[in-house]
């Protein structure tokens, strides 16, 4: 697939294949110059990788479950005694995350 064709013609070409049984053997690559930034800070402040924890959420660069900033916080715990109880993760981590969290809600009353 031509690299230099314009997002239109992409979209024709991969919708051309589609209609190809045999372009179903293998898959589409697609190299778009737009990208999209995902809201949070720069690097993401979630990662997920199964060697660490089995795969659950954790704050970028520490072994702290995105989950126990939420327990800790359920259980009337203040954001700084949580930051004390882990110094791994930052008060800029903490606060991204919760302001990701934040925007997913707003979206979803929005879509409601």
């Amino acid at each position: 697939m031509n690299n230099n064709l314009s997002e239109k013609e992409i979209d024709q070409q991969v919708i051309a294949e589609a209609d190809d049984d045999s372009a179903w053997d293998q898959p589409i690559r697609v190299n778009r110059k737009n990208r999209f930034r995902l809201g949070l800070a720069k690097p993401f402040d979630i990662v997920s990788q199964k060697d660490v924890l089995s795969g659950e959420p954790v704050f970028r660069g520490t072994r702290v479950p995105v989950s126990a900033l939420l327990e800790n916080l359920e259980a009337g715990v203040s954001l700084d005694e949580f930051l004390s109880n882990f110094p791994t993760v930052s008060r800029d981590q903490a606060i991204h995350v919760l302001e990701y969290f934040r925007k997913s809600l707003s979206t979803l009353n929005e879509a409601a």
